[in-house]
């Protein structure tokens, strides 16, 4: 969450003390309403973390989401221009209201909107992955039918 407050100048979460615990931080972050990911810095970047609000979005457990490569959470028409805004956000290190379509795991279509993008960074500030953070999304298509709720 501090790199979310070097990149932007602000916290992550809003209303959230600086003095808490990292176990105080990390369950705040984990409940948040607000939808967070992080990938690692790969050549193929896969997820290395998902908060609870990203878990239900795409429908998947924290085993089936943390891992995965992360240009999988879009379809492949918008990997193209996802992976133009990841660039972005690496060369400038944070980047502000990004869009796009995603996809969960049924293949249901959402809209992203006014997402941030920054650089993750291990413990001696090296940049080691990108995380991204956003509360504004939309369903584009009703539910496929057979298609099971979304995780609790």
């Amino acid at each position: 969450m501090e790199g979310h407050r070097l990149a932007f100048g602000r916290p992550l979460l809003a209303g959230i003390s600086g003095d808490r615990s990292p176990l105080q931080a990390a369950q705040e972050l984990f409940v948040a309403t607000t939808v967070v990911l992080a990938h690692d810095g790969g050549a193929d970047p896969r997820l290395i973390y998902a908060n609870r609000a990203a878990l239900v979005l795409w429908r998947r457990s924290w085993g089936a989401m943390v891992g995965l490569p992360s240009r999988l959470t879009a379809e492949p028409a918008e990997r193209q221009s996802r992976a133009l805004a990841l660039e972005r956000a690496r060369q400038v290190e944070a980047l502000e209201g990004y869009g796009g379509i995603r996809i969960d795991s049924g293949g249901r279509r959402f809209r992203i909107e006014n997402a941030r993008l920054w650089t993750l960074r291990d413990s001696g500030g090296v940049p080691c992955g990108q995380t991204a953070a956003f509360g504004r999304w939309w369903w584009l298509e009703p539910p496929r039918s057979g298609s099971p709720p979304p995780l609790a």
